[in-house]
């Protein structure tokens, strides 16, 4: 097994914080480098045990869908090599796991898009019939497909706690009605120029996050992750099937394996047996071979 980066130790930039899976250090005043970690998170918790090759992985699927889907919408891309804003002696950390970004001023609202009824959206709909103030026809089953692609966006929480689903007004209140819809609009088709694409490569994306920002001009770009295993969920057209939640390409081995053991879900997380870490690295990369293999 490839070694893991658990964290970034560059010491020529400036830190500017960490996230669950990302380490981001200052570019001058407008640029950011965003190092993706193979840390794992599950149940909001970090894990002591990364995912040897998940950073490579997530940066390599978000430059794939960034490269397809610049036609909808400027994104935070710069094409500089990372290698060149680092020392020789801290490349070995940037390489293939991290991009030189622009520095945007982020939306605090995760843009979330559903095509398929799963996760907290059918535990809304279980209890309301609703999802973020859309009622859905009754009779609906767990990972039902939804007649259209939805837009439910979440209120970012603070670090280590669940985002929560809120309705389009919340998104209004916070950034203006305008902006508001031009966010709902492109979510939805980014989302759906994005699921087409995957079908094709026998992959349903149940559904996916993405995130926006705004440049000095105003202008809205999307940024962050974009279409990963960690930001969506991506499950084998062939083994899709109503009633159940399908297999996925994710952290779902690890979840499973922590839902055996005793534990209350808060830190520390139990060690990780390594077959589990091997096959949560290899579903990682399962998934971006499929996507990517031929284009």
């Amino acid at each position: 097994m490839a070694q893991a980066l658990h964290q970034s130790t560059i010491t020529s930039l400036p830190l500017l914080g960490r996230g669950k899976v990302r380490d981001m250090y200052a570019v001058g005043d407008d640029k950011l480098l965003i190092v993706a970690s193979d840390r794992i998170s599950a149940f909001d918790v970090i894990l002591d045990d990364p995912i040897p090759g998940k950073g490579e992985v997530l940066t390599a699927l978000t430059e794939f869908w960034l490269g397809r889907l610049g036609h909808v919408l400027p994104n935070h891309a710069t094409g500089i090599d990372p290698q060149s804003v680092v020392t020789p002696a801290e490349r070995d950390q940037v390489i293939g796991r991290a991009m030189v970004v622009k520095r945007l001023e982020p939306i605090m609202v995760e843009a979330v898009a559903r095509g398929y009824l799963i996760g907290s959206g059918w535990k809304d709909y279980q209890a309301t019939g609703a999802i973020c103030g859309i009622a859905l026809p009754p009779g609906l089953k767990q990972a039902s497909k939804l007649a259209q692609p939805i837009f439910t966006p979440a209120a970012k929480a603070e670090f280590g706690s669940h985002d929560e689903n809120v309705d389009f007004d919340f998104v209004v209140k916070q950034v203006g009605s305008e902006l508001a819809e031009e966010i709902r609009i492109i979510t939805l088709k980014l989302y759906a120029e994005a699921a087409e694409f995957a079908r094709s490569k026998g992959i349903i994306i149940a559904d996916t996050k993405f995130e926006f920002g705004l440049d000095k001009a105003g202008r809205l770009h999307l940024m962050d992750e974009v279409l990963t295993p960690d930001s969506s969920r991506f499950w084998p057209a062939d083994q899709y099937a109503e009633g159940i939640s399908p297999p996925s390409f994710d952290k779902q081995f690890v979840r499973d394996w922590l839902e055996t053991q005793p534990w209350d879900k808060t830190p520390p997380a139990p060690k990780v047996p390594a077959d589990v870490i091997q096959k949560t690295a290899d579903k990682y990369r399962e998934a971006l071979t499929r996507l990517t293999q031929g284009d």
